[in-house]
């Protein structure tokens, strides 16, 4: 007997509006995703741009390389130069940019989850769930109650950041050797009150519903579901509310992806690494680097030696080989035409030498977290990985929750630099420039961010970034393995092809911005069957 199913495909663009321009094609089969290609459409060229410049220019050019997550990009910067210089940093400077780090993670959590993903919440499709009159009154775009609250308390964590930077964002007073500010105790008192006003005004009483001190007693999912029945404030919190309608509408039913998860770690401890190398970062940073590889229930520390690219389906006449950043030299191709069998993407297959690709982001930061991997005194956090397998693995709904866990830790993190902090010792050492190779790494808000720098002649031989969008928004490899956005939307339910929500819920799983024009045609005709906005 024939088949006679009809394989449709939609063609998203843009769905990122966020370091530049995604776009999705998904084939649509009896109602399910069935393939899945991610293209990224804008050439950025910061490796191009900073080749032959003062090794110093890396520090100006790559905060603009996004405009929500700039500190991420400077802190590598300055790190990537601290160890090619061999520099003594003092701990002040280390506090300092871990500060910087911190305040805007912050700030991006709730932007991203009002701004960017629960504004989905409130579309028709979702009508029938007992959840949706409350969601559309919280989450609505700009009438929203939380909405309104979320998007407004955001700005608050970075007024930190521009004590430090003079601006947010993009600020450069990360550099080689410190930070060039000097805090003053007033500049500190007005920090601690910036983060009292965020706790107390948003993250308390709207986001948990009670004190960080008993958030931070929920140690098992079953914690969690007990925590949201204890009082009528956790129950009605903007957190539980998210839990239980997400499970309500489903959306813990797909989104899984690739099931390997990566992090660089971050935020160096301030008396473990003032004399940086590219091989003793991993023994002091206080979130620790690894892989988790769902697949055997394994976690191993992440080395940068383990990295690699390939540009078998980009934009790029490297060839077809698994190249390490610092042997790869940025070759773009001038006639950049679509071909989905081919090259269609100015992204590359990011992957780790031995394990294949993996998923960046704060699912990954905190699966990693609960291994028992890494040193004794780094941060140990269970909760994720326990929920993880209490519901059987990944999803997009699990994805969110990673994100939003993290804002308490990182608060906390961010009161603990505070005190660190000495007024009267050094924040700047001067370093002596010389030749060499460097290497940053940390955790912007959605994922693993890394800079490599060769400095020859007291210039930029060559400069290599890979970002988390590199990682997550990957095509396909030489090996015909798809990127992990593009495998987590394989099996994504479609309910209807004119309104196909469902993929913007899984693409801004993984902080991708969209508010999109979305077209649909026949997969077989070319004929256009709808054209359509997602709201």
């Amino acid at each position: 007997m024939a088949n006679n199913v009809q394989v449709e495909t939609l063609d998203i663009s843009p769905v990122g509006r966020v370091e530049g321009d995604l776009d999705i094609r998904v084939d649509i089969e009896d109602g399910h995703v069935v393939n899945a290609w991610t293209q990224a459409e804008m050439f950025r060229g910061f490796e191009v741009i900073l080749r032959g410049k003062d090794p110093q220019s890396g520090l100006v050019v790559t905060p603009r390389a996004c405009g929500i997550c700039g500190a991420s990009h400077l802190s590598c910067a300055s790190w990537a130069l601290d160890t090619a210089y061999q520099t003594h940093v003092p701990r002040n400077a280390i506090l300092a940019r871990n500060l910087g780090q911190l305040t805007e993670s912050i700030q991006s959590i709730p932007r991203y989850f009002y701004g960017l993903y629960a504004i989905d919440m409130v579309n028709p499709k979702y009508k029938g769930s007992k959840y949706y009159e409350e969601a559309c009154k919280r989450f609505a775009p700009f009438t929203g109650t939380s909405y309104e609250l979320g998007v407004t308390i955001s700005g608050k964590p970075v007024e930190i950041y521009a004590l430090l930077g003079g601006q947010w964002p993009h600020s450069s007073y990360m550099v080689p050797g410190g930070v060039m500010c000097a805090p003053t105790l007033t500049d500190i008192t007005r920090a601690w009150s910036i983060l009292e006003y965020f706790r107390r005004n948003w993250l308390e009483p709207c986001w948990l519903g009670c004190s960080l001190e008993r958030y931070e007693e929920i140690q098992t999912y079953d914690d969690f579901m007990a925590w949201m029945d204890e009082k009528p404030e956790h129950a009605n919190s903007d957190l539980a509310f998210y839990w239980k309608a997400g499970l309500d509408y489903g959306l813990d039913k797909y989104g899984a992806g690739c099931g390997r998860y990566i992090t660089w770690g971050y935020l160096p401890h301030e008396d473990r690494y003032q004399h940086p190398t590219i091989d003793n970062r991993n023994d002091a940073v206080i979130m620790k680097s690894g892989i988790y590889n769902s697949h055997n229930d394994s976690h191993i520390t992440m080395e940068q030696a383990r990295v690699r690219e390939n540009t078998s389906h980009a934009w790029y006449s490297e060839g077809n080989g698994d190249f390490h950043p610092f042997d790869r030299t940025v070759s773009a191709i001038s006639n950049n035409e679509t071909n989905f069998d081919g090259n269609y993407t100015w992204c590359t297959a990011v992957s780790d030498v031995e394990l294949g690709r993996c998923e960046a982001g704060p699912l990954s930061r905190q699966l990693v977290a609960g291994g028992k991997h890494g040193q004794g005194w780094q941060h140990h956090d269970p909760f994720i990985l326990n929920v993880f397998k209490a519901v059987g693995g990944a999803s997009l709904h699990l994805r969110q929750l990673a994100r939003v866990h993290e804002l308490v830790k990182l608060y906390r993190e961010a009161e603990r630099c505070l005190r660190e902090i000495k007024l009267d010792e050094p924040f700047y050492i001067k370093p002596k420039p010389q030749d060499g190779r460097g290497w940053g790494a940390t955790e912007a808000a959605r994922g693993a961010l890394a800079h490599w720098i060769d400095i020859k002649d007291g210039k930029i031989a060559n400069y290599q970034i890979i970002a988390p969008t590199t990682w997550n928004v990957g095509p396909r490899d030489s090996g015909e393995t798809r990127g992990p956005i593009e495998e987590a939307l394989i099996g994504t339910p479609i309910a209807d092809k004119n309104d196909p929500v469902e993929v913007g819920h899984v693409a801004r799983s993984f902080d991708s911005c969209l508010v999109c024009t979305v077209h649909a045609h026949d997969a077989k005709t070319g004929e256009e069957l709808a054209r359509f906005r997602t709201t």
